[in-house]
């Protein structure tokens, strides 16, 4: 029995068992099985395969777009400068296709990846590469179609989910340590309604693991505990886009709009895609920076880019790795300052559009 009929048959006797207080130690060994299985079946086969065509590409620019879903090639044209191959029916795209959007003057690196087919998590079609990509991605861009209601977003997020991609969801705060010896101690810091210690254990003994410190400090789900112990798990934001909104209702359109982190565009007709870039820098929460050298003007044509929170350091960091070492202090004007400019030190967290002069020893 290979790994994907085992996998059915898991998924199969989950659908059938009810969900009671009776059973819920019999899902939760399931669904701990279901994990591993589907862990082996991402890990590449042991036999070296021939080399196939190059699919991973180098990471560039400040930041990283995933475009998933159902032909989303329009969508990369209209947005950057890259031509992907594309068709108004599905799957056009067969390889990974990289396009550069500039705005706010960070490089957003954007790749077209292959249509994801259903199946693709078990190894059909490029899935399982396709997969890889996105997990190296900041953000996922999933396309839908608006004119086919709920079906795909269902079936790409569960496709996303079966090979340990989070959407918009954040880590469980689990705090777990495999031990040498001693059992396996159990605390929570709240009331437990989905896990309980019998099932924590019985868990952990299908992973092999007798000793552990595990400690909940929120109510999370047995699901949410076999992520913390498989501890592969990607959490990234995902922005749901429905593409080809001239083709519905009004009704409809006001109804996707109003969704939790989604947008409603039309690539056709070119409308609404100025505010999927700024939500899209939203999601990224990147920062602008501009340097300014002493008795000159800043210099805004030229931009550092960096994460949300960095700070003084960070920025010492991009500029020249040893500009840490020799620094004594920085003159910062902008909003993280209570007035400009503001002397500070490393640690100095920095805001969007702040303007730092950084004085060596």
């Amino acid at each position: 029995m290979g790994i994907l009929e085992k996998i059915s048959e898991i998924e199969k006797e989950i659908a059938r068992t009810q969900k009671n207080k009776a059973t819920e130690y019999h899902l939760g060994l399931l669904k701990a099985k279901l994990a591993k299985y589907r862990a082996q079946l991402l890990e590449p086969s042991k036999s070296a395969s021939s080399k196939g065509e190059g699919f991973d590409v180098m990471k560039s620019g400040d930041a990283r777009v995933a475009l998933i879903g159902f032909p989303s090639s329009t969508f990369l044209s209209l947005m950057t400068s890259t031509a992907s191959e594309a068709a108004s029916y599905e799957f056009t795209t067969l390889t990974c296709i990289p396009g550069v959007i500039e705005y706010k003057g960070a490089n957003i690196q954007l790749l077209d990846l292959p249509g994801i087919i259903e199946g693709a998590a078990q190894g059909k079609g490029r899935g399982r590469q396709v997969i890889a990509v996105a997990r190296t991605a900041d953000v996922i861009i999933m396309m839908l179609d608006a004119t086919k209601g709920e079906v795909q977003r269902s079936l790409l997020e569960k496709e996303l989910e079966s090979v340990g991609i989070r959407l918009n969801k954040h880590k469980p705060n689990i705090y777990f340590k495999p031990k040498k010896g001693g059992g396996i101690s159990f605390n929570s810091t709240v009331t437990l309604t989905q896990c309980s210690e019998k099932l924590v254990q019985l868990i952990l003994h299908e992973y092999k693991i007798f000793n552990a410190e595990v400690l909940f400090r929120e109510d999370c789900s047995p699901d949410e505990f076999i992520d913390v112990i498989v501890g592969n798990r990607v959490y990234m934001p995902c922005l749901y886009v429905y593409n080809k909104i001239d083709q519905i209702s009004m009704e409809e359109v006001d109804r996707l709009a109003r969704k939790p982190n989604s947008v409603v565009i039309s690539c056709g007709m070119k409308l609404n895609l100025d505010y999927l870039l700024e939500m899209l820098w939203e999601y990224l929460a990147l920062t602008c920076i501009y340097t300014k050298k002493r008795g000159q003007r800043p210099d805004f044509t030229d931009a550092i880019i960096l994460r949300k929170g960095a700070s003084v350091e960070h920025v010492c960091h991009r500029i020249h790795r040893s500009l840490a070492s020799q620094f004594k202090y920085a003159l910062v004007w902008g909003t993280s300052t209570k007035y400009s400019p503001q002397r500070v030190g490393l640690t100095h967290t920095m805001e969007h559009e702040d303007v730092i002069q950084i004085v060596k020893k």
